[in-house]
């Protein structure tokens, strides 16, 4: 298991966890009798849905990345943790702010997240191609 993205994968999912309890707790508190509220709370579940189910993806790559030689793994992980801050980011601040505007950052956080999968497919291609150790007295 590769360390490092072993402690993204803790640190995205401690982040992940807090950010969902502040958003069912302290954001819908503070969003309570606005005209806008529930698509507001959408946006914050919908960042943390994704927040949480790309943290898992690297934790996923932290395993994956030591059966395979390529830097297919540090890629997808790199990728989903971008696809996390600009797309999770942008839905929770455009939660607490109410500026629509920065919706137009969403959609680079899609492409990372979909970047991302397609980098774990490439990684995924690797595995089981290591060649066997010829056993004793075989060519």
């Amino acid at each position: 298991m590769d360390r490092r993205l072993a402690f993204l994968t803790a640190f995205l999912g401690f982040t992940g966890v807090a950010l969902g309890a502040f958003g069912a707790h302290a954001v819908k508190g503070a969003l309570e009798g606005l005209p806008d509220a529930a698509q507001r709370l959408a946006w914050w579940e919908t960042g943390s849905r994704y927040h949480l189910l790309h943290t898992f993806a690297v934790g996923l790559i932290a395993v994956l990345s030591a059966h395979v030689t390529s830097r297919f793994p540090n890629y997808a992980a790199g990728l989903f943790a971008l696809g996390i801050t600009l797309f999770s980011g942008s839905l929770y601040v455009m939660t607490l702010t109410g500026t629509r505007a920065l919706g137009i950052v969403t959609p680079f956080g899609g492409v990372a997240f979909l970047s991302g999968w397609v980098a774990l497919a490439f990684a995924a291609r690797g595995l089981g191609r290591q060649k066997e150790a010829p056993r004793p007295g075989e060519p």
